[in-house]
């Protein structure tokens, strides 16, 4: 998925986000890095798998994105899961706290990619899957499959 999204060089995405959790809003974040753990995105060493945020003193952190250490970097690398500081507005920083306090959601970072110089990550504000929900997109998904497969195969008939 290294593909461009609207002037957006996509790093990396959260797969398993979207399979376990419902997405009921999404929102963009900027997040405080240092030197070599640009670097070391740049080379692609993300992970968001298993990765969450919260909220703590009115800031919002994402726990769990694994950074890999640069390389080439020295004594300036930072450990690979150290909390990473998002920075949000005041007021959508609250409207997440309000929704994960009264609705029982989480939030979760769905993607990593550059804005320009900038690395920004989505978050969406999410709501779990049950096993029975996760069948469900497992078969509309399925069917969805074999009809473009049959719709292929008819349209090749018809060509010749």
């Amino acid at each position: 998925m290294a593909e461009k999204k609207s002037g957006n060089k996509i790093i990396t995405v959260n797969r398993k986000a979207r399979h376990d959790y419902f997405v009921l809003d999404t929102y963009e974040a900027g997040i405080e890095l240092f030197g070599t753990e640009v670097k070391s995105i740049r080379a692609g060493t993300v992970n968001l798998k298993d990765s969450y945020c919260s909220i703590k003193k009115g800031e919002i952190f994402a726990l769990g994105v694994h950074i890999s250490p640069y390389e080439k970097g020295n004594i300036f690398n930072r450990d690979p899961l150290r909390e990473k500081r998002l920075l949000m507005h005041k007021k959508e920083i609250l409207k997440l706290m309000a929704a994960v306090g009264q609705e029982g959601c989480s939030i979760i970072p769905l993607s990593l990619y550059f804005s320009g110089s900038r690395v920004k990550m989505e978050i969406g504000l999410c709501k779990g899957k049950k096993l029975y929900d996760k069948r469900d997109d497992d078969a509309k998904r399925q069917a969805n499959r074999e009809i473009e497969r049959y719709s292929k195969s008819s349209r090749r008939g018809y060509d010749d």
